[in-house]
């Protein structure tokens, strides 16, 4: 009996994936073990292996394609087995590919193939474009003349037309320009979702942003110390800033656990131990992958775990548990690298609440015994669901954050 190849599900708050490479072509001969294909979803990228043994029956999507999860992307079995009962209802791809690979030897057929088929004259070019694609391309004002199409004879098929608006497409033209003043370039397929996420966050929550700063001189001195003990041989674990600034929002969350919490609609979920999201920049995109039970973890190990689920994301082998949305209670994003004064960093929803790190900046400021001099302060973006956690309650906790950070011990 055929076995159906699924699109997973990555997440209980992702919907949909984008498969960007097969592996195996249909007619090929797989066992279990075998890559079939590769996928992404907004943060993070993965391969499926063949669940049996047999022969690639059908493919339903082509590369580009953006699939709801849990549903049917192919079809192993074997030659000669029906596949009719795994085609995805509705899909183009899929309804396109049964119409558009079947032998052409019928008065009919050919019939239906030239009702089907529009044709453009340009130069000596002809297009060959099936109504469903044509449609589709108009549409999105979309010049389908550059595509190569992927149906019988070269025809532009509906996934051809999917693929190009994705950004996937193999075109002569690359970025557009269209009137000389400016140009046009595709948005990614990662772009894409990262946008969806994010818009969805602004929609469905009511985020308000409290700016902070905290006396970073502890910080900096503590820094110095473990550079030197490197040097020395007598340290082992670079703790790098973001580090004690992570032990410290640790240190605060557990004297307000209301800020290490999901809202949930209904219900507030507040967590009793602090898993702490950090968001990683890489070459794919933002990801966020949590830490578990930091609380727990002294300086040394908490700096260790965090080095580790960064390299992991940007070697692109993450733990897909871990870069859930559900998975961190709490999230910081450390802009301070980059010179950022104040920024209003975004919830990542169900978490209550987001901290924003800046960079360190001198100010003037009192030294006692009537002598004032520059201090460096550390900026602190606070955002959280308001729905969630009062403006009272937020400040108090940014305030702890500052007063963590002020009186660091290394």
């Amino acid at each position: 009996m055929a076995t159906p190849v699924l699109m997973p599900k990555q997440g209980q708050s992702v919907e949909t994936c984008i498969i960007t490479r097969w592996f195996k072509k249909v007619g090929d001969k797989v066992s279990p073990g075998d890559l079939l294909y590769a996928y992404e979803t907004d943060k993070a990228a993965f391969e499926l292996e063949s669940p049996a043994d047999g022969t690639l029956l059908e493919i339903f999507f082509n590369e580009g394609a953006e699939v709801p999860v849990l549903v049917n992307v192919a079809v192993i079995g074997q030659p000669g087995e029906s596949i009719s009962a795994f085609a995805p209802a509705g899909s183009p791809s899929a309804s396109e590919k049964s119409s558009e690979t079947l032998p052409e030897h019928s008065a009919k057929k050919q019939e239906t193939e030239a009702q089907e088929t529009h044709t453009k004259l340009s130069g000596d070019s002809r297009i060959r474009i099936s109504p469903r694609a044509k449609n589709l391309a108009e549409a999105n004002k979309l010049n389908y003349s550059t595509i190569s199409g992927t149906g019988p004879n070269g025809r532009i098929v509906v996934s051809d037309i999917e693929k190009a608006l994705a950004g996937g497409a193999t075109t002569d033209i690359g970025p557009k320009d269209i009137s000389g003043e400016f140009t046009e370039t595709p948005v990614s397929n990662v772009r894409k979702l990262i946008a969806r996420a994010m818009h969805s966050s602004l929609q469905n929550s009511a985020q308000l942003t409290h700016h902070m700063s905290a006396d970073a001189r502890r910080l900096l001195a503590a820094r110095k110390t473990i550079k030197e003990g490197l040097s020395a041989g007598r340290e082992k674990q670079d703790i790098t800033l973001n580090d004690m600034i992570c032990w410290c929002v640790i240190r605060a969350l557990r004297k307000f656990p209301e800020a290490n919490s999901h809202f949930l609609g209904e219900t507030v979920r507040i967590f009793n131990k602090v898993h702490l999201g950090i968001a990683v920049d890489t070459p794919r995109g933002l990801m966020v992958p949590a830490v578990k039970n930091a609380e727990d973890m002294d300086l040394i190990t908490l700096s260790r775990k965090l080095k580790a689920v960064a390299d992991s994301c940007r070697k692109g082998n993450i733990d897909p548990e871990l870069i859930k949305s559900t998975s961190a209670s709490f999230t910081i994003s450390n802009l301070g690298n980059y010179g950022v004064e104040m920024f209003t960093p975004v919830i990542n929803l169900p978490q209550a609440a987001i901290l924003g790190v800046c960079t360190i900046t001198s100010r003037p400021a009192d030294l006692g015994n009537n002598t004032f001099g520059f201090v460096p302060y550390l900026g602190l973006s606070l955002t959280y669901d308001h729905r969630a956690i009062d403006g009272g309650p937020a400040t108090l906790f940014l305030k702890e954050i500052k007063e963590q950070i002020e009186n660091f011990e290394y």
